[in-house]
């Protein structure tokens, strides 16, 4: 049989390019695993909750956060939904754009037409600098869960003479139930909607005040970024070990109950939250720190954010005072 040279290379040229497509096809599934894995964890879901919400096998699942699945549209916007997440966040973006350029594009393109007017002007007018009079004497405590952040809030709201808030308790008060209650009978999205009416509502009624947040506050792009106009946000910092511990003093192990892999989980939620945490206006590491010195620099931090406020409003004005 003549098997000639021209012949042999195109059989080359396939070869390489079936093997191209394919590697393409591994690393966009590969991607799409890792925004899952990363959103799930950013929630502090576990993946048994994920698959229950989305309709989706915990196996099946499993295979997709590997990478060696291959979901469908159907199911893809299943899980999507399921993290309250427009679908594109779970598909690689063109190289360029950054995560907020495609946020962005999504939510104009999910936008009505006869209200692109009134975005256009908004961002004409620079609505994305906001000056630090907007966020009043309001103090956000940010972090992941057994950072300090109700121990340090009260101390630092004793100090100013503010009132401190935990919006948990908020959301527990209108809802009428605890907290775990309301995600497993109602679900996350009907707790981020509690949480956002809630925040609106202190941001409303209260000038000055410390407020302390759950550690997914940062998971739902629009309250959070609520929480950064129209407050002064503190992220308070501690290692992984710290937070284990102090967790487990509380006797609360969410989210990570009944999960064998707990710290594990807890680094994972972590690693996920710290780009969102890290745009806080301070950061605070309680590192080998006393609660009454990370407390004094708490305060610190407080007065530079007021003195902001001020010096932006042009009035002059004593630190302390009350709601």
């Amino acid at each position: 049989m003549h098997y000639s040279a021209d012949g042999a290379l195109s059989d080359l040229k396939q070869t390489r390019s079936a093997e191209a497509e394919y590697a393409s096809g591994e690393a966009i599934a590969a991607a799409v695993g890792r925004a899952i894995r990363t959103s799930r964890a950013k929630r502090g879901m576990t993946r048994r909750q994920l698959a229950h919400a989305s309709g989706t096998s915990e196996r099946y699942l499993a295979q997709i956060e590997a990478g060696a699945g291959n979901p469908t549209v159907v199911i893809l916007a299943a899980i999507a939904a399921a993290l309250e997440l427009p679908i594109i966040d779970l598909l690689p973006r063109p190289s360029g754009r950054s995560a907020a350029m495609t946020r962005i594009l999504d939510l104009i393109g999910r936008t009505p037409a006869d209200e692109l007017s009134r975005i256009v002007e908004l961002i004409e007018a620079g609505s994305g600098t906001v000056a630090a009079s907007d966020r009043a004497r309001r103090i956000t405590l940010i972090g992941l869960r057994g950072a300090g952040k109700s121990t340090l809030g009260r101390k630092l709201a004793a100090e100013l003479g503010f009132p401190f808030i935990e919006l948990d308790r908020l959301v527990e008060q209108d809802y009428g139930a605890p907290i775990p209650d309301l995600v497993e009978m109602a679900g996350l999205t009907t707790f981020r909607r509690y949480e956002r009416a809630c925040l609106e509502r202190v941001i409303d009624q209260q000038e000055a005040a410390v407020i302390a947040t759950a550690g997914g506050i940062v998971s739902n792009a629009e309250t959070f970024a609520l929480l950064l106009r129209r407050s002064h946000s503190v992220w308070i910092k501690a290692r992984p070990e710290q937070h284990m511990t102090r967790v487990m003093q509380q006797g609360d192990f969410r989210p990570m109950a009944r999960n064998r892999e707990a710290m594990a989980d807890l680094k994972a939620i972590l690693e996920a939250r710290a780009p969102d945490y890290a745009r806080a206006h301070v950061e605070l590491d309680t590192l080998d720190d006393t609660v009454e010195r990370s407390c004094e620099k708490l305060v610190q931090i407080a007065r530079r954010c007021f003195a902001a406020s001020r010096s932006q409003r042009g009035a002059p004005g004593d630190d302390r005072g009350t709601a």
